[in-house]
């Protein structure tokens, strides 16, 4: 099979070819839960059918001439793109191979008998089937995409199957896809689908495994009777169990549950009915229940070691994992007193404090009369709302709970946003000046006096450590500057990636201005926020299975283990034209001034290949002002730290998910043996503690900026006693590690004193 893969066949690391949603199911299927059985029709199918049916280039047209601010334009682009794919025949061999999966899916673990076989060439007895969306873009750590893309359950049969596999494809230009691709500065993005056995679900719900709003180590369960699109919606009131990650229920709320989606055994469809009266107010979930769902949420977290999103279904008391996915915002906390009593209250599901206007929307022909900072109120937002969502100073909608659309949208959005008000829409009026606090979920009428407590920060939060970000993309900035000293990591490889063009093609075609373009694009405008702050950019580190999906990245290499392959600095200087380019693009910042952007060499293992680097930059007078400092991923670097400190290295920055695999020889995709990554096994502290120790001693900057702080805050301790200089971690730790580095310190001072 060229075009499909089964979901053992897919990892965590498997989002080029298997979109975001694909590759965490097939990770899941990896460590043992409960997923039901699928297939993924890759992105090369939809790479394929756009290739052969010669549409690519026009939808990249119209793209690029698409202002997603207006909502007119908007509309009428992600149309004429559906339309377009819509009128198009799936090739033959894609088209092929999506019914002999799809036969094998709905005939697995049977006996074909030869009367099976005849009911099957008539097209009968096929397995009803889900087809869900899976973008490259989708699902991700650092944004979830939910409700963007298409989904369609209770699909039987091969025709309503290719109907619908159309219809998800062309649902990756839906307007609201569109409008959040290009906020969450995703220029490029390819969708797999996913055909699994339908589950016919008469329980469903949602899992996080932190209170998303507040930030709390607890975790939260939401359910309903039937299908999970009516708690997704917002539409039902569902119930919410919050409990202990000890396994202690701490508090139960029933919610009023009227309505529910089921499958009609009848048409195989999926219709809306009343839940029988003595199950409105009834409780979803036994006990039992509760505590296997906490179960199969704990594996997730420390697997994935960090707080995930996660939507579950039972049926027959047997439950099963449609999908996790990282929980994408950082809770916000302040303290506010308004003295006013509150005209409505509802769940505070994105916080913060906001005055405005009301605009009560009743559809979707009433969004044109929103302005810039007015409150929205509206029974329910839905996933064609984005846009205009994100004009809005904060969001009031009538129904929902803390996993609705609303609120996952709103807190990625950092829009304060109050969700199942019942009333909002009936008791507000368009214009009404009115006061929302989204920490506490009550609604002011008017404009209210709010006391914010003077809190002194203590002197002692001022660490001496330097904290630094990792980073990939040009948004959020202003709030990120103001809490770290610089960016410890920039990865160009993710706009390469988004921009869909594989850069030696760039570069072959003696189009290396785009390529400097696509650089300057993503770098430009996070140099110019954090100057005078340094900013590392590591040059390009993207693995041959990453450069495989881009266009002409069919001559990739093929590699047994990619990750241990041919990337990093040694691929740049096997191609040193791409390399000189990077150069030039920095060069072309310092020469504007932004004297902040230094280079960062990924994955060197020797001094040879750090000379040969520093040629190259020569060769393309890169200016005396850029820095240039390496990776150290592999023990080689490590062991050799003091020859690349007389060698003239300016900063060295430890990389612990490369360096952790490469000294205890486990491969991070490698399920079965992910228990043995350990980011503190001794021999990675030796190892950490001689880069550090030399570094310090040659004066050179030393920093970390792999997982290990965000994921393993203990690490934190060591480093610091070691003397680190910088520590640079992902956006949603920044709070937490500025915590744990103080403590750290100040228990390092103690043992000095001692």
């Amino acid at each position: 099979m060229e075009y499909m893969l089964w979901l053992d066949q897919l990892s965590k690391d498997s989002g080029n070819i298997g979109g975001g949603k694909a590759a965490n199911l097939g990770e899941m299927v990896k460590i043992g839960l409960p997923v039901p059985e699928a297939f993924v029709i890759t992105t090369k199918a939809f790479n394929k059918f756009l290739e052969v049916s010669g549409i690519r280039s026009q939808i990249k047209e119209l793209l690029e001439e698409c202002d997603v601010e207006n909502t007119s334009q908007l509309l009428e682009t992600s149309k004429k793109i559906k339309d377009s794919i819509l009128a198009q025949e799936i090739p033959y061999p894609i088209k092929s191979e999506i019914t002999e999966t799809y036969k094998a899916l709905s005939y697995s673990n049977k006996i074909v008998s030869e009367e099976a076989l005849k009911l099957i060439s008539a097209g009968r007895d096929l397995a009803i089937v889900s087809v869900r969306s899976s973008a490259t873009s989708e699902d991700l750590p650092s944004a979830s995409f939910a409700g963007q893309f298409a989904t369609f359950l209770n699909v039987k049969g091969i025709k309503e199957l290719l109907d619908s596999v159309k219809k998800c494809w062309a649902s990756l230009y839906e307007s609201r896809a569109i409008f959040y691709r290009i906020k969450h500065g995703f220029k490029h993005s390819s969708i797999a689908l996913i055909v699994q056995k339908m589950v016919n679900s008469e329980k469903s719900g949602v899992i996080f495994t932190i209170n998303p709003a507040t930030g709390e180590d607890v975790v939260i369960i939401e359910s309903t009777w039937g299908l999970g699109e009516m708690l997704v919606s917002g539409a039902v009131q569902p119930d919410s169990y919050i409990v202990s990650k000890k396994g202690e229920i701490l508090e139960k709320k029933i919610g009023r549950k009227g309505r529910m989606r089921i499958r009609d055994y009848a048409s195989d469809r999926t219709i809306e009915i009343s839940v029988p009266r003595n199950k409105i107010n009834e409780q979803v979930l036994t006990e039992g229940e509760i505590l296997k769902l906490l179960n199969y949420s704990l594996i997730l977290e420390n697997h994935y070691k960090r707080g995930q999103d996660i939507e579950f279904a039972i049926e027959k008391n047997r439950i099963y994992i449609l999908q996790t996915r990282a929980i994408t915002t950082e809770a916000k906390k302040e303290k506010i007193i308004i003295k006013a009593e509150p005209i409505l209250k509802g769940i505070g599901v994105s916080p913060g404090v906001v005055t405005g206007k009301v605009r009560i929307i009743h559809d979707l022909e009433d969004i044109s009369k929103v302005k810039s900072g007015d409150i929205l109120v509206t029974r329910m937002t839905s996933p064609d709302l984005v846009p205009t969502m994100s004009k809005c100073a904060a969001i009031i909608t009538d129904e929902g709970s803390t996993t609705c659309h609303a609120a996952i949208v709103s807190r990625e959005m950092n829009i304060p946003c109050i969700v199942g008000t019942r009333d909002g829409t009936k008791m507000f009026k368009d214009g009404q000046l009115i006061t929302l606090d989204s920490y506490k979920g009550l609604i002011y009428s008017g404009k209210v006096e709010i006391e914010k407590p003077k809190i002194e920060v203590p002197i002692g939060l001022k660490t001496t450590t330097k904290i630094k970000v990792n980073i990939a993309f040009p948004k959020n900035l202003e709030e990120i500057v103001k809490k770290t000293d610089g960016v410890g990591l920039l990865r160009i490889e993710h706009a390469i990636i988004n921009s869909g063009v594989h850069p030696a093609k760039l570069i072959g075609e003696e189009k290396k201005e785009e390529y400097i373009k696509i650089l300057l694009d993503v770098i430009r405008p996070i140099a110019k926020v954090f100057y005078p702050k340094p900013v590392w950019i590591r040059t390009l580190d993207a693995r041959s299975d990453e450069f495989r999906n881009l266009q002409d990245g069919k001559a990739e290499v093929q590699e047994a283990n990619p990750m241990l392959g041919w990337h990093g600095i040694r691929r740049s200087l096997d191609e040193p034209k791409l390399l000189k380019t990077e150069f030039e693009a920095i060069k072309i910042l310092h020469e504007e001034g932004l004297t902040n952007t230094h280079v960062m060499l990924p994955f060197i293992i020797s001094v040879e290949e750090f000379r040969k680097a520093k040629k190259i930059a020569k060769e393309v007078e890169l200016p005396e002002s850029v820095k240039i400092g390496i990776m150290v991923e592999v023990p080689s670097a490590a062991i050799s730290i003091e020859d690349f400190c007389k060698e003239g290295i300016d900063f060295a920055s430890i990389g612990s998910n490369d360096l952790t695999q490469t000294t205890l020889g486990v491969d991070r995709n490698n399920a079965k043996i992910s228990g043995l990554f350990n980011e503190l096994h001794p021999a990675m502290l030796k190892l950490m503690e001689n880069v550090i120790r030399v570094c310090n001693k040659y004066k050179v900057e030393s920093s970390i900026c792999g997982e290990a702080p965000s994921n393993r805050p203990e690490i934190i301790k060591f480093l610091i006693k070691y003397g680190i200089t910088s520590i640079s971690v992902n956006i949603d730790a920044i709070e937490k590690t500025r915590k744990v580095i103080f403590d750290a310190e100040k228990e390092s001072e103690l043992i000095k004193k001692s």
